[in-house]
């Protein structure tokens, strides 16, 4: 008998045909390792990053969202005193137009020197104000700058806030304790937020 005689018993066997490749994935050369997860692009991995998962940051951590609000919260408050210091500038400038029509020069000149000051109090809320709302904004984008700056910001405030809290405390007022008190605790917020690990990695975090 022929070895090419399929009915031969001892010819060799058929050669099978080798499986056919996945429809639709293309077949990495030999030698080439096969290629993970085709089709879809590999997300790079950032080290430091806390969590233990190395992947960029997607979400504004919580402290820094808390930090963000109080910002808000206090650019509000300052809006407000900036127009309660130039309503009574305009008193002010009332009394002094007032006093020196009627010839009390004194009177007059002490309204010019209110009004002055009052307006200028007025202004320093105002760019407080603006400086509270930029800060707040720039969270979502912001850099090493920004985060700088809130730190520097939160910490003379919390300054200012303890002078006024130990001024409330000798006059044993409780009003005068409890407004001191919360803007202590908003200072702290603020300053702590940025540079605490997950916030420092958020404003680390790479940008594209």
């Amino acid at each position: 008998m022929s070895y090419g005689d399929p009915n031969n018993p001892y010819g060799q066997p058929p050669q099978q045909p080798s499986a056919a490749p996945g429809y639709g994935y293309p077949q990495a050369p030999p030698g080439v390792p096969p290629q993970q997860g085709y089709g879809y692009p590999q997300q790079p991995a950032y080290p430091g990053y806390p969590g233990g998962n190395n992947m960029l940051p997607q979400s504004m951590p919580g402290l820094l969202v808390t930090a963000r609000v109080f910002l808000f919260l206090i650019s509000a408050t300052q809006i407000l005193g900036a127009i309660g210091f130039l309503y009574f500038a305009a008193i002010a400038s009332d009394v002094s137009n007032s006093a020196d029509d009627i010839g009390l020069n004194d009177t007059s000149d002490f309204g010019d020197m209110a009004t002055g000051v009052l307006v200028i109090l007025a202004l320093v809320f105002a760019a407080l104000a603006a400086l509270s709302i930029t800060l707040g904004v720039k969270f979502s984008r912001g850099a090493q700058g920004v985060r700088i700056t809130t730190v520097v910001y939160g910490a003379l405030g919390g300054v200012v806030g303890l002078i006024y809290l130990f001024v409330g405390m000798d006059t044993g007022l409780a009003s005068a304790i409890i407004f001191p008190l919360i803007w202590v605790a908003f200072a702290v917020i603020i300053t702590v937020a940025p540079v605490v690990p997950s916030g420092t990695a958020w404003f680390n975090r790479p940008r594209y």
